[in-house]
């Protein structure tokens, strides 16, 4: 339950800074729908690398490889910008060569044509990298925007507005370039340029309104030592974070099922359950419309019922999904057999996107609002740093596990892996005492408050 009788010193940002904030969440979406989720994913599976009579599965496993090479090198780097980020008091500076490096790569994806294999695995990689740095960037602001109590809402308010964003990049592409097909493909492949557009143009008011608080702190050493000596620092302080560690271990499993969602529903739509352009399209808007509920609905209901409730109620939620998609085409068949019905499994499919769609915004934006409980302000980047770290190497075990698996048994029976992944989060979580993790967070705020005016040192 939500921790009672405590009075934070955070003070609630203005409502034009707060949007500022999400508006970078409006932004990013286009890239992580429109290249990562839907199009990029399917063009690049069925038509730049193609079916090699094998069902897709090398398309699919080099699709694996190249998302998670891109969040193991997070994994290298981001507790290391985390740790520079709060010394220097940089988060913008760093969130700015992210975002400018993301759109980039992203518009150079036109050249990736069919055959251009390698070039299409480095620009992904590349760009993927950039976007999921950008991720744990723009994550570390949050604890600066409020009061714990309000946390849940603003991370839910950001949510949900990236997926509106998603819904109106989704919306351009449907209408003008068309299906992700080799006969549309001097159409679709311009679906690169305009996913770098759209986030260029739209996070503007990202670095317009969003303040930098902080001092940079006075140091004698190399940034490269100093953020290894903070990381090392952090790591052996993370005993009296003991509820942070517990939950960042859950957020592995958990992120590893997300991830695999996220880098295949679509593949797994147009290989698995063969659907029409049409029910794609639909199951375009779906998914958006439902995400942005679940991660506002759910946002409003964390700072109410608690956040850690609330993360493993949208884990259960994500369970009943993942075995809705993989029984889909069993469970139509059934129908059909048993009552005379002419359903299609992509029809069927849609109502499982609508449980999924649910599951994504509001479990991502729950376990995002658990971090910022947990993170000391002044920490707060670099606690992200581990958020994204923990993120991104679920997204490396997730994918490769995923990718390895249908390698060998197919894609539909291998999506099952995701739902034994959520299981073990959950039990994980049960671990997890959010009012113990709130008090650890204010209590080292207390401490080393003046300690670190003095001299930066923590």
């Amino acid at each position: 339950m939500p921790v009672t009788g405590e009075v934070s010193s955070r003070q609630r940002a203005s409502k034009r800074e707060i949007l500022g904030w999400a508006m970078f969440d409006f932004a990013n979406q286009a890239y992580t729908l429109l290249i990562i989720t839907v199009v990029f994913g399917e063009l690049f599976t069925t038509v730049i690398v193609g079916d090699r009579d094998d069902g897709y599965r090398l398309a699919n496993l080099l699709w694996s490889v190249a998302l998670a090479t891109s969040y193991l090198l997070v994994v290298v780097t981001g507790p290391l910008c985390g740790a520079v980020m709060d010394y220097r008091a940089a988060k913008k500076r760093f969130l700015f060569v992210s975002y400018v490096v993301t759109v980039a790569a992203t518009a150079l994806l036109y050249f990736v044509a069919p055959g251009y294999v390698m070039l299409g695995l480095l620009l992904l990689v590349v760009s993927n990298y950039a976007y999921s740095m950008g991720e744990s960037f723009i994550a570390a602001f949050l604890p600066d925007l409020g009061p714990p109590e309000d946390l849940g809402k603003i991370s839910g308010f950001g949510w949900a507005l990236g997926y509106v964003g998603g819904l109106c990049a989704a919306g351009f592409t449907l209408v003008v370039l068309g299906e992700a097909t080799a006969e549309n493909f001097e159409r679709i492949r311009w679906v690169g340029p305009f996913a770098a557009a759209f986030f260029l143009v739209t996070a503007i008011p990202t670095f317009l309104w969003v303040k930098e608080r902080g001092n940079p702190q006075p140091h004698a050493m190399s940034y490269r030592r100093i953020a290894w000596q903070r990381i090392a620092t952090t790591l052996h302080e993370l005993r009296r974070f003991r509820d942070l560690g517990i939950f960042l271990v859950s957020l592995l499993f958990s992120m590893a099922g997300v991830y695999i969602i996220i880098a295949f529903a679509f593949i797994y739509g147009a290989q698995v359950i063969g659907w029409d352009e049409s029910v794609r399209n639909v199951m375009f808007i779906i998914v958006q419309i439902t995400a942005a509920a679940g991660a506002l609905g759910f946002g409003f209901l964390q700072d109410r019922i608690g956040t850690k409730f609330t993360y493993q109620l949208t884990l259960l939620l994500w369970v009943a999904a993942v075995v809705a998609i993989w029984a889909t085409p069993e469970v139509t068949a059934f129908l059909n057999g048993a009552f005379g019905l002419g359903w299609e499994a992509q029809h069927l499919f849609l109502v499982v996107g609508c449980l999924a769609g649910l599951s994504l915004g509001s479990s991502q934006s729950a376990s995002r609002a658990l971090v910022g409980l947990f993170s000391p302000a002044r920490k707060a980047a670099e606690f992200f740093g581990f958020w994204g770290l923990a993120n991104k190497l679920a997204g490396v075990i997730g994918i490769i596990g995923l990718g390895l698996l249908q390698s060998i048994v197919g894609l539909q029976g291998s999506i099952l892996l995701c739902a034994g992944l959520f299981v073990v989060a959950i039990l994980i979580c049960l671990a997890v005492d959010q009012a113990r993790g709130q008090r650890a967070a204010n209590d080292w705020e207390k401490r080393n408050s003046d300690a670190l005016q003095e001299g930066g040192k923590c």
